[in-house]
């Protein structure tokens, strides 16, 4: 029995099962609404772009967070000004914005030397994350869990419906722009676990797991944080005894469900067209 607990004793295990905890709420409760409002690519190009604000920031000795949210708000802004006076639709534009920051990243990070270590930056480092990384990520997840599920109704409707979003006298300009911030804010928030390639997966697959499994939106939100953390909890754990890096773990096991919650889906609507027969 005390094999199966094993992965508990060790200091590293509890600061990474600690770090699921707080930043599953906020990857899942965002997710829905990236999902609904059709911004997966959003989160895909913002996680990308970030890379050239990290190295910079360490260039002028600023920290790394904060050169990352500044970088991941100038992508989001660059892509809706661009899609906005332009005939290239938003997905052409935001796959040409956030190629081309990560592709400026990648130049200046070779050009500097320095002692950053790409694969953390890439990959994250979720069993070597300290206290200090605790600390930073427990400052920007819980405000921003707060403030998803305080304004859950007001996403909503502007996901939905942006004309009557505006009709009912909601400030749209502010809830757009706020909703690209604390999209960059929770990427900067996951960055020390899951990197900037697998942070994509914690922004879209728990949202898109719960809008197969559920018809509400309140349902699906609560949904999409109990996925996000059985995956997330479930990786770090699985991950210790197969001797396998979490976050990729953690990803597989989102996918895994993402699977299985399509084919439930599936299976549900074969049940109700035999049932009609």
């Amino acid at each position: 029995m005390d094999f199966w607990f094993l992965p508990f004793e060790f200091a590293f295990m509890q600061k990474a099962f600690l770090m699921a905890v707080l930043i599953a709420p906020p990857t899942a409760l965002l997710s829905c609404f990236l999902v609904m409002k059709g911004w997966a690519l959003m989160g895909d190009a913002v996680s990308h772009a970030i890379l050239p604000g990290v190295v910079l920031a360490y260039v002028f000795g600023l920290p790394l967070l904060l050169g990352a949210f500044v970088a991941g708000m100038v992508c989001a802004l660059a892509t809706g000004y661009i899609s906005a006076h332009s005939r290239v639709k938003q997905d052409t534009v935001m796959g040409v914005v956030f190629s081309g920051m990560f592709g400026l990243g990648m130049v200046l990070y070779v050009a500097i030397d320095s002692d950053l270590h790409l694969d953390h930056i890439l990959f994250g480092n979720l069993l070597g994350i300290d206290r200090g990384e605790l600390l930073t990520t427990a400052w920007l997840a819980v405000p921003i869990t707060l403030i998803l599920l305080v304004k859950w109704k007001d996403f909503m409707l502007h996901s939905f419906d942006l004309r009557q979003a505006r009709a009912s006298g909601l400030a749209v300009g502010w809830i757009h722009y706020g909703l690209l911030a604390i999209l960059s804010l929770t990427i900067v928030a996951v960055l020390a676990a899951s990197g900037l390639i697998l942070a994509i997966g914690l922004l879209i697959a728990p949202g898109a797991i719960a809008f197969l499994l559920a018809r509400r939106l309140a349902t699906m939100l609560w949904l999409a944080v109990l996925m996000a953390l059985m995956a997330m909890l479930g990786g770090i754990y699985l991950s210790f005894f197969i001797n396998s890096a979490p976050a990729p773990t953690i990803i597989l096991l989102l996918t895994f469900m993402f699977i299985l919650a399509f084919f439930w889906r599936l299976w549900r609507g074969y049940g109700r067209i035999l049932g009609d027969v």
